[in-house]
């Protein structure tokens, strides 16, 4: 599907963007296009890959005639571009709003208007049930996308959502590993906080699927496992050689939760299972109330949502095996220096 085809990644220079683009600079596609605000970013990419695939559009999902600028003769998005840090949108929230609701309006309707084929959107887990801006925001933008392929004249629009990416930039693997090697206590929030862990292979893949099986509004969401925080450091000290490093708990921060979900009671009740993945058809009604306020539906009422502390549970020795497939963590043993993924 992608021979002699152009792809663009919105926010390319970012951990998410650099996976995808080492994935798809093997492929038969004839151009990637790369949107970001960082130049900086930008001549370091150009400089690492050195491919005449690559073209870079310095611009804002922010700024719609940017974005246009960049679509124009693309036959395929992935839309990375996002504010993720919880922190920074709980203090900024109408920056999260703007780069990741109306941004995202920004990359959709460009799309459309360029008639650019397939378009798949990043997500996350923390739009399910969200308490802090950043989840909120994903959420918005998740209703902006089935919005806008209720009427996409042919460009098929679908999501991809999922949770952490281990050792990715901002993860706390990197920390983990940076405050035992400086001989620092382990700061852990709950110990018995659960989180769902992917690789970025995990997370190339998930796109892959979505780009070839998506149809307009789908969300899709690979099966995970997870582990308790606790799981994770045991797994990094005995991986160190240090099993008997200090931990320190200080508790849940402001907008964290004990768990995460990536599926709602509601949004299980549709999903189709196609073994490593769901899908969840969008919600297609009509402005018909009848069907919101005086119609229900019990099976609704018996639904499980699909969460982190439901999911396939690893052990420390499950958690070894899952951090060994990272290139970060095997040069750490190693005892290189080596950056979280970009």
């Amino acid at each position: 599907m992608f021979n002699d085809k152009t792809l663009l990644i919105t926010g390319g220079t970012g951990s998410f963007g650099n996976a995808v683009l080492r994935r798809f600079l093997a492929s038969d596609l004839r151009e990637i296009r790369i949107l970001s605000r960082d130049e900086k970013k930008q001549d370091d990419m150009r400089k690492k890959y050195d491919s005449p695939k690559l073209k870079f559009y310095i611009g804002d999902v922010r700024d719609y005639q940017s974005v246009l600028n960049a679509v124009r003769g693309v036959d395929f998005i992935y839309h990375a571009a996002a504010l993720k840090q919880v922190p920074s949108c709980e203090f900024h929230p109408m920056e999260a709003v703007k780069t990741n609701v109306l941004g995202t309006e920004n990359v959709l309707e460009a799309a459309i208007n360029c008639g650019v084929k397939r378009v798949v959107c990043l997500s996350t887990d923390k739009a399910v049930y969200p308490i802090n801006a950043m989840g909120i925001s994903k959420a918005m933008m998740e209703k902006v996308i089935v919005a806008k392929s209720r009427s996409s004249n042919g460009t098929v629009i679908c999501t991809t959502r999922y949770g952490n990416v281990m050792a990715s930039r901002g993860s706390v693997i990197p920390l983990f590993t940076k405050q035992i090697r400086a001989g620092q206590p382990i700061s852990i929030t709950d110990p018995n906080m659960t989180r769902f862990m992917m690789t970025l292979d995990d997370a190339v893949d998930l796109v892959l699927f979505a780009f070839e099986h998506g149809n307009p509004g789908e969300i899709f969401v690979q099966k995970a496992p997870a582990a308790t925080i606790e799981t994770l450091a045991k797994a990094l000290t005995g991986l160190l050689g240090v099993p008997a490093h200090p931990i320190n708990i200080i508790g849940t921060r402001h907008g964290e939760k004990l768990f995460e979900v990536l599926l709602s009671r509601e949004e299980m009740v549709a999903a189709q299972d196609l073994d490593g993945y769901y899908r969840i058809p969008p919600d297609l009604r009509d402005l018909n109330y009848g069907k919101f306020v005086e119609q229900g539906e019990i099976k609704i009422s018996e639904a499980v949502e699909y969460n982190s502390h439901n999911t396939a549970r690893l052990d420390v020795q499950g958690m070894q095996a899952l951090l060994m497939k990272l290139r970060f963590m095997r040069a750490t043993i190693d005892g290189e220096h080596v950056e979280p993924e970009e």
